[in-house]
C-alpha cells in the first residue's frame, strides 16, 4: 500500500509527465500497479547468473570483432 506521501508525489509525477490531474483515488490505483509490475519485473541477479551473463556478453563481442576482422581481409 502507498502512503499519502507518496500517492501525493506520484500524481505530481504524472501531472509534470503527462500534462494532466489525476485523482488519489487514480493515482493509487496507478501507483500500485506501478509497484506491483517492478516487483514482477525487477529481480536481482545472482554472483553466479552476473559471471555468466559476462561470459556470454564477452563471447558476443568476440564473435562480432572477428566478423569486422574477416570483412577488412
Amino acid at each position: 500500500m502507498l502512503t499519502d506521501e507518496q500517492v501525493t508525489k506520484f500524481q505530481t509525477i504524472y501531472r509534470n509527465r503527462f500534462g494532466k490531474e489525476i485523482s488519489r483515488a487514480d493515482a493509487l490505483e496507478k501507483g500500485a500497479r506501478l509497484v506491483r509490475l517492478m516487483q514482477i519485473v525487477y529481480q536481482p541477479i545472482t554472483e553466479q547468473e552476473l559471471l555468466e551473463f559476462q561470459k556470454r556478453r564477452e563471447a558476443k563481442t568476440l564473435t562480432k570483432l572477428n566478423t569486422l576482422i574477416n570483412l577488412n581481409n
